[in-house]
């Protein structure tokens, strides 16, 4: 035990190590431009550096320690985080999912008996949730939005946090004008020549080398980027150490509530858009939660609370600081760079410059997240997702989205080239995504936590009329620069829901359009449907019934395999389902016709569906159906019969043993003629044990058959449904229709990514008319 206890605290010292690379990057860099966003006009006294920082002071102890580090992310769906991990809790225990399932089958994937998957008891409220549709809309609604969200914060967080970087820079070169010419014309010519070529073409280059890196992994890059991290946060905490000391000691005193009660009685609409700049402080805290997959709670508590928090609130009180004692000396006396003491300012550009990167990162990994989850619960397009860690299946990293966030990065930072303007649109991704995260919070503290209403209730107003503040002076700034996010989400939010609404209705024409099983069992051998020998897999959505991609393709070519296979891949709303449970198997049909249906259960962070051995755990789970069927060891009951709940078979096999078979090519390891072996790797073949005697003589028949018919050979067979509108039809369905046969045809993943060899695939197309 105290061995397993050391290794524990071991885990989550590195963890906690690797978020501070990751996930406060963005927190810890928020100090760049904060004050630096807000008109210098509205510093008309040293009064209104103590009325901002308390408003900094609250607004992170309020939002970001109370609400996420200590409420929130409690909320983990198994870990995961993110507007969607609330979704699918709600979805698995309020039954609000709009997931394409057959509700026939619905009992038997979700909530048979043992399974962990089971919603809690029934309610008044929960009953009333359940059977309004609206609501069911409604949340699905807010989870997407939420997600469009977090990924428009992914495209202007770099943009803004470089730009503010790289304008560090630009003072800092143009400080040293008077190395160059002593005139001090030519000094402000050099200046100016400094501002305009100098902060975005440095910007753009460092945004494309941060988007280049994200290829390595969470992992790789959490140990990258925390050292420098670490030494960014000393070093704001000793500047604004140093601040308050030689500036203003008062400056403590401004965590006061009266100051905001003071600002607020003198408030006007300038100085209500103000507020748009100090929501600016907690940028990141989304992408905290959005995160925890990738770690842990843990380890983010302890980092945040210990280290972040603390020297944060030193970091902007020293600023502030000196902001009071200075308002009326310098012209950008509100930006960071000017607050550093002179013998430090050009180490502090290129810490600056490295810790913007590193403050991108969470917004990025934070993206990948909860595009992952989408995909998984039929909300996005297809794209390829790849697992950057054998160890925490939460790490993904996808290629395709990361360049298309690049660009965009790239077109907001060229476009505005003004970091205030885009500092304006990252705070109202901020807010919207957080007012978003409260009401589903407060859903899942009332149907999954089964408090009483009235703390739900309390906790949407609490914290959503502190985020509606900051939201309504977002909106202020709407024409300056905030519409730009506007138009990205209702983009982005219009291809998730064209994407959703497509897949539903091709998955309701494939119900509609199934043929029984009494037809391919009792009517094909009589239309002269001969057997070849071999496997075959056929891909399908629907849980019961024959697709109807499938009974066209006997009807065009009566033939199909002697083992037969019909392959469902099934999402739930959990983030991973356990390898016990993976696997539903029945038959369909008796057992001489030899057809087996296998339901491929999985959840929204598991990778079944990308591994090269998919074929082969296939085979071994339909072996172990064939030899504990006698035995009924789990059975269930389905609309075709009994399925038996199989786990993702042991190495060493129980039904039928693999046997590696490995062999190299004839060869020579002569070093005189340069000729080496080459290696092949054939498929994995199968033999049955001979080490169970008692094994039934029709089960080691069976059993031997399926091995035989492996050997022949295996084929697939892939339905491809395309969707046509009917004519006369509405604006908006032949619009959702058109964008989704779009973004279909358009996909770089294929519907089944199990690197199916291109000889043995069979694509049968199938036209619906909506």
């Amino acid at each position: 035990m105290g061995l397993s206890f050391v290794q524990m605290q071991k885990h989550t010292l590195l963890l906690s190590f690797q978020s501070l690379g990751v996930v406060f990057g963005r927190l810890s860099t928020a100090p760049l431009y904060v004050y630096g966003t807000i008109p210098v006009e509205e510093f008309t006294s040293s009064d209104s550096a103590y009325q901002y920082l308390s408003f900094i002071f609250w607004t992170l102890t309020i939002v970001t320690l109370l609400k996420y580090a200590i409420i929130v992310l409690r909320a983990d769906d198994d870990g995961e985080g993110g507007p969607f991990a609330l979704y699918s809790l709600l979805c698995r225990h309020a039954k609000v999912g709009l997931l394409p399932n057959d509700r026939n089958a619905n009992k038997v994937m979700h909530y048979e008996a043992g399974s962990p998957f089971r919603i809690k008891k029934e309610t008044r409220a929960r009953r009333a949730i359940e059977n309004n549709k609206t609501s069911h809309y409604l949340m699905l609604l807010s989870a997407l939005f939420g997600a469009c969200m977090m990924i428009g914060d992914a495209v202007l967080t770099p943009a803004i946090s470089v730009l503010s970087a790289s304008s560090g820079l630009q003072r800092s070169l143009a400080d040293m004008a008077d190395i160059f010419s002593s005139s001090p014309k030519e000094q402000d010519l050099i200046a100016e020549d400094l501002n305009k070529y100098v902060p975005v073409p440095f910007a753009c280059a460092i945004l494309v080398c941060l988007f280049t890196l994200q290829h390595y992994g969470t992992h790789k890059i959490g140990f990258m980027f925390a050292p420098i991290i670490i030494v960014w946060l000393l070093f704001i905490g000793g500047v604004g150490i140093h601040n308050i000391v030689q500036c203003e000691p008062k400056i403590i005193s401004a965590i006061s509530p009266v100051y905001m009660y003071r600002f607020i009685r003198n408030i006007d609409k300038r100085s209500w858009r103000s507020l748009g700049s100090i929501l600016l402080c907690i940028a990141g805290t989304e992408a905290m939660f959005a995160d925890l997959g990738h770690f842990s709670r843990k380890p983010l508590q302890i980092v945040f609370v210990s280290l972040i928090y603390p020297i944060l609130i030193l970091c902007y009180a020293g600023q502030a600081a000196f902001i009071s004692k200075n308002y009326e000396n310098f012209e950008d006396f509100n930006h960071l760079s000017r607050s550093v003491p002179k013998l430090a300012r050009h180490v502090f550009v290129v810490l600056s410059l490295l810790a913007s990167v590193v403050g991108s990162q969470a917004s990025l990994t934070g993206s990948f997240s909860i595009i992952n989850q989408c995909l998984a619960l039929g909300c996005f397009p297809r794209v390829k997702v790849i697992h950057t860690s054998d160890k925490l299946n939460g790490q993904v990293y996808i290629p395709d989205v990361n360049w298309l966030l690049m660009v965009l990065s790239l077109c907001v930072t060229i476009g505005f080239h003004d970091a205030v303007r885009i500092g304006n649109a990252a705070g109202l991704a901020i807010v919207s995504g957080m007012l978003v995260t409260s009401f589903l919070m407060s859903l899942v503290i009332a149907l999954y936590w089964e408090k009483s209403w009235l703390v739900s209730l309390c906790f949407l107003l609490f914290f959503g009329f502190v985020e509606a503040i900051y939201l309504s002076a977002c909106m202020l700034n709407f024409h300056k620069g905030a519409w730009s996010l506007f138009v990205f989400v209702a983009l982005s939010l219009t291809i998730m829901l064209a994407w959703h609404y497509g897949t539903m209705k091709k998955y309701e024409l494939d119900l509609q359009n199934k043929v029984s099983t009494e037809w391919l069992t009792d009517y094909s051998p009589g239309l002269g449907v001969a057997r070849v020998p071999g496997i075959g897999f056929i891909f399908t959505d629907i849980v019961t019934g024959i697709p109807a991609f499938f009974s066209h393709f006997i009807t065009n070519l009566p033939a199909f395999h002697q083992v037969l296979i019909f392959v469902s891949f099934k999402s739930l709303p959990v983030p991973h389902v356990p390898p016990s449970r993976r696997y539903l198997i029945g038959r369909v049909g008796a057992k001489t016709y030899k057809i087996f249906r296998c339901i491929v259960r999985y959840g929204y962070c598991d990778r079944i569906r990308d591994t090269d051995d998919f074929e082969e755990q296939i085979i071994r789970s339909i072996a172990e159906f064939i030899s504990q069927e006698e035995n009924d060891f789990e059975s269930l009951v389905s609309p075709e019969g009994r399925m038996i709940v199989v786990g993702k078979p042991s190495p060493e096999g129980n039904a039928i043993i693999p046997v590696q078979d490995t062999c190299s090519d004839v060869g020579t390891t002569s070093v005189a003629n340069n000729e080496t072996p080459v290696r092949r790797k054939k498929k994995v073949r199968f033999t049955l044990p001979e080490n169970r005697p008692k094994m039934n003589v029709f089960v080691r028949q069976e059993l031997q058959e399926l091995i035989d018919a492996r050997e022949s050979g295996t084929a697939y067979l892939l339905g491809r449904s395309h969707l046509t509108v009917r004519q006369g039809s509405s604006f908006l369905k032949q619009f959702l229709i058109k964008t989704y046969v779009v973004c279909d045809q358009n996909c770089r993943a294929h519907p089944v990514a199990l690197n199916i060899p291109h000889a043995a695939l069979v694509e049968v197309g199938m036209v619906y008319t909506i």
